[in-house]
């Protein structure tokens, strides 16, 4: 049953952990498990809530947004003499979106727990590698970032189409290990994430709106504002901490966290 309590609280699960390197995909995976509630439906509730959360990130940079136009402060400069705009957007996104396409009739049957554990650990191993092997950072700042990194970060969030891997995670390894600093391609993986998450919520509701009834579209409904209003709270108060933190720390985590779902899995506590 979708009840909306279990949307709030995926809500809340949702907001909290889209921008930090831990795969928000995965953590609502599990939850959808451990709450009962793991069907088609909650599937699609799972890419369509992610959509409230990138949201949170237009209202807050809405500056650096409207950049991406041609529209900026006559001050902003970079040290490259470069702008990022939307043809480095557009360079990003394009892999996984085409690569999304191809998979898009087996990318839900990878939404389970065992799946997830993988993807945490695999991925948090990726981290560890890309902190460890990072290249000199050539573009420390988000207009640095050229056409090429913006190429090699896009492909390599192909693999956050894996539900644990992470896409902040991958992306943010992805810059470093191409020669931007943290904080730079944190900034690119949330600017990328609105195109990506808008085209995956479209889609998601285009083709499964004709079995929504009406409870499922307040389950829905509210899942999405409360994933917006707690994002916006999570991004203004310790989002600057992934582009200052070492990737290593929330290897750490996921790795706990994997462990302890291995555990739970094996008392049958999930399936």
């Amino acid at each position: 049953m979708l009840d909306l309590w279990n949307a709030i609280i995926i809500g809340i699960i949702e907001g909290l952990t889209e921008f930090l390197p831990v795969s928000s995909t995965g953590h609502m995976i599990l939850t959808e498990h451990l709450l009962g509630i793991s069907n088609d439906k909650a599937d699609t509730f799972t890419v369509v809530i992610q959509l409230g959360a990138i949201l949170a990130i237009v209202v807050l940079y809405w500056k650096r947004v409207l950049r991406l136009f041609g529209i900026r402060e006559t001050n902003t400069i970079s040290t490259s003499g470069r702008t990022l705009n939307l043809k480095h957007i557009i360079i990003g996104i394009l892999p996984a979106l085409v690569f999304a396409f191809l998979l898009r009739d087996y990318i839900k049957d990878l939404f389970n727990p065992v799946v997830v554990v993988i993807g945490l650990v695999v991925g948090g191993i990726f981290m560890i590698i890309a902190e460890k092997t990072q290249n000199k950072v050539v573009a420390p700042t988000l207009d640095d970032i050229t056409y090429k990194q913006a190429f090699f970060i896009g492909v390599t969030q192909c693999l956050s189409l894996w539900p644990g891997f992470s896409r902040s995670g991958a992306t943010i390894a992805a810059g470093m290990l191409a020669g931007t600093s943290r904080s730079a391609a944190a900034d690119f993986t949330f600017l990328m994430a609105v195109p990506i998450m808008s085209a995956a919520t479209g889609y998601e509701v285009l083709k499964s709106y004709k079995t929504f009834t009406s409870d499922d579209i307040a389950f829905f409904a509210i899942g999405f504002v409360v994933a917006f209003i707690v994002a916006l709270l999570a991004v203004a108060t310790f989002i600057k901490w992934v582009g200052k933190l070492k990737l290593t720390y929330f290897s750490y985590y996921r790795f706990a966290l994997a462990i302890l779902v291995i555990l739970y899995m094996m008392f049958g506590g999930l399936e």
